[in-house]
């Protein structure tokens, strides 16, 4: 049996257009879906297995990418957004109605990755979006009901993706983080 990360990646990772200049992304809600605006192509998209981020209904993982924050803009039903977890370093704005989480932003500006917003470019109709590069924090799906047996079939399932699973972010992302962190001591 197949293994299946999310709907966005199974049958293949979709290519990145080139000149792509953004879209809108709309919540799950039939009726008076939030909509946020996306100004601009996102960068380093990645399938997530953190407990945090929103997953599509049987997804394993959550595909995430990020966007300067002064291109996020929500363009309708605001009034239906919420914080999901106000303590979090990335404070996720979700459908009060139905769940999904349609971006997350750092408010700590001493995070390294200050004035980056999180966003869901699976809930999007426009194609062309940065296509996913890496998995990361991929053993924390056991801590969302994945048996560890699973997990061998689950990194080759990803590498065969062309998604290299990492237990963190990718090593250019680490790279980032560790540099932000020696210059700030």
């Amino acid at each position: 049996m197949k293994t299946l990360i999310h709907p966005q990646v199974d049958n293949g990772i979709p290519a990145t257009a080139a000149n792509f200049a953004g879209g809108s992304l709309q919540c799950k809600c039939v009726n008076n879906p939030v909509e946020v605006t996306i100004a601009s192509q996102t960068a380093h998209n990645h399938v997530c297995g953190c407990s945090k981020c929103w997953k599509p209904q049987g997804a394993l993982f959550a595909q995430i990418a990020v966007v300067s924050k002064d291109k996020v803009s929500v363009t309708a039903n605001a009034d239906k957004l919420e914080i999901v977890d106000e303590a979090a370093a990335i404070q996720r704005h979700a459908c009060k109605e139905c769940g999904t989480h349609m971006y997350g932003r750092i408010e700590n500006t001493g995070h390294p990755f200050y004035g980056l917003d999180f966003v869901h470019t699976e809930l999007s109709s426009q194609q062309g979006w940065s296509a996913p590069e890496f998995a990361a924090f991929v053993s924390s799906i056991i801590e969302s009901g994945t048996a560890p047996e699973a997990m061998a079939d689950v990194r080759q399932t990803l590498k065969d993706l062309g998604l290299p699973p990492y237990d963190c972010l990718s090593p250019a992302l680490m790279d980032a983080i560790a540099t932000h962190v020696a210059a700030n001591k």
